[in-house]
């Protein structure tokens, strides 16, 4: 890869909300994941991606989801349990005409029910569209 092919992964990274120090847990992991992905946040945090087995809230969640990987809202709820107060999700779902393709409206009806608002959604790869999810402010002060 490029140094500015790098870059532009980074950024995206970047764009996605990721900061230098963050502790990142990935859950959903398998061998469809967008690697280059993966890579840029890793760039963009300076630290490696930790998996569903940390025992420490984290800053931000990665969460790879498909269809067949069970309910959304429960997944995202899930996701929060493992997030330091003020930390977000990104939600990645395959693209439109992908295996394990998620409606929008599942997405938007999933993260209102399990408490999250969605701030941005962006191609987030050849094969995958991103959703970043935060509490919503006054929330967060109520745990």
């Amino acid at each position: 890869m490029s140094a500015t092919a790098d870059h532009a992964e980074t950024n995206l990274a970047v764009r996605l909300g990721f900061q230098p120090d963050q502790t990142v847990q990935e859950i959903g992991y398998n061998e469809d994941v967008d690697q280059e992905l993966r890579e840029a946040i890793e760039a963009a945090t300076g630290t490696e991606l930790v998996d569903e087995d940390y025992d420490d809230v984290a800053d931000a969640v990665l969460l790879w989801f498909r269809e067949d990987d069970g309910d959304l809202t429960d997944a995202l709820v899930d996701a929060i349990a493992y997030m330091a107060e003020g930390g977000s999700i990104l939600l990645l779902t395959p693209k439109s005409g992908r295996d394990g393709y998620v409606e929008p409206n599942e997405i938007g009806e999933a993260s209102t029910t399990a408490g999250l608002s969605q701030t941005k959604s962006i191609n987030a790869g050849k094969d995958w569209n991103g959703s970043r999810l935060i509490t919503p402010k006054g929330a967060a002060k109520k745990r």
